[in-house]
């Protein structure tokens, strides 16, 4: 456990806290809100996911745009890592590859907020079994 120093330490940790208790009570909870899965595999965290995940986690917030960023492992596209999933609401999810900061940005501005398409978008390649 960290040691309390000032009351500057005090009040980050409350901070820290509360937004820990704000992801736990919107994951149990997920309907309606945008969900951003980020492939966490090995070659993905090796290619900058995580400096993404943190960028997309700050700005979400920032913005008020209610979502939920999960990490995954990897999701088969070790070729354009690192891949971020993206599901809006009453839409198919997309998989977005060669994230960089840039582009997580433009996901959030152009394709969450509103609506518009971007490149790097990965094919699907396969059916789900939903669709038989």
């Amino acid at each position: 456990m960290t040691k309390i120093k000032s009351l500057a330490d005090l009040k980050k940790m409350k901070s820290d806290l509360q937004s820990q208790i704000s992801i736990r009570q919107k994951s149990e909870n997920p309907e309606g809100r945008t969900l951003i899965r980020i492939g966490m595999g090995t070659s993905g965290i090796a290619s900058g996911a995580k400096q993404v995940m943190e960028f997309l986690m700050d700005e979400l917030e920032k913005r008020n745009v209610d979502a939920i960023v999960t990490q995954v492992g990897d999701m088969g596209y070790s070729y354009a890592d690192p891949t971020v999933e993206v599901t809006v609401p009453g839409k198919d999810p997309l998989v977005f590859g060669d994230v960089t900061i840039k582009k997580a940005d433009d996901i959030i501005e152009k394709y969450i907020k509103n609506g518009e398409l971007l490149d790097g978008i990965i094919p699907v390649n396969y059916e789900t079994i939903d669709k038989k």
